[in-house]
């Protein structure tokens, strides 16, 4: 039976989903869920959600709302790595805040994990064309890779690498697979 982990770029997701509908979040996305139905018939090894934490003074609202996404992750056994969230300043007096680190925190674990042989295939959450190079070294390793994409929120180039199987994410999947109860509570 094939190993498999799943390695979820949290901003990339986000920025998906509202790519669909600007009012969805995943806040209420069925994470474990979906992810079941996408790795049936193998062996689910960890699931990594990398995201950076907000900042509670800037919107005490979301951040409640993300911490309890968080600690959900958590409690479902969902490995979650933080990042930093930095202050930028836009150019026009205005200022914004940037994650940084999280694509290279993504790769290096999935690295560490292939070079450990913890699965012979990588499922990653994202579009990111910063991602290209890692299915090169995964196949010098002999794993594979797949990939979980938003549609216009995808590097081709990462779509053309990861040749083994690419699932699109679309309305139809994110209504599927949100929370029909609140998760307000």
């Amino acid at each position: 039976m094939e190993r498999i982990s799943v390695f979820i770029d949290g901003e990339n997701f986000l920025y998906g989903v509202k790519s669909i509908n600007s009012y969805y979040t995943d806040f209420n996305f069925d994470f474990k869920k979906y992810i079941n139905h996408l790795t049936k018939a193998r062996k689910l090894i960890n699931i990594y959600y990398v995201i950076a934490p907000l900042k509670q003074n800037l919107n005490p609202s979301l951040y409640t709302k993300q911490q309890k996404l968080l600690s959900r992750l958590k409690k479902e056994g969902i490995n979650v790595i933080l990042c930093k969230r930095t202050k930028r300043d836009n150019g026009d007096g205005t200022q914004c805040h940037k994650i940084k680190e999280d694509d290279i925190r993504l790769a290096l674990q999935m690295q560490k994990d292939a070079y450990d042989n913890k699965f012979d295939i990588a499922l990653l959450f994202s579009g990111d064309g910063d991602f290209v190079p890692l299915p090169e070294y995964l196949a010098e390793k002999g794993k594979k890779m797949e990939i979980a994409y938003f549609e216009g929120h995808t590097a081709f180039t990462l779509l053309r690498v990861c040749n083994f199987k690419a699932s699109l994410i679309n309305k139809k999947i994110l209504n599927k697979f949100f929370y029909r109860e609140s998760l307000d509570n």
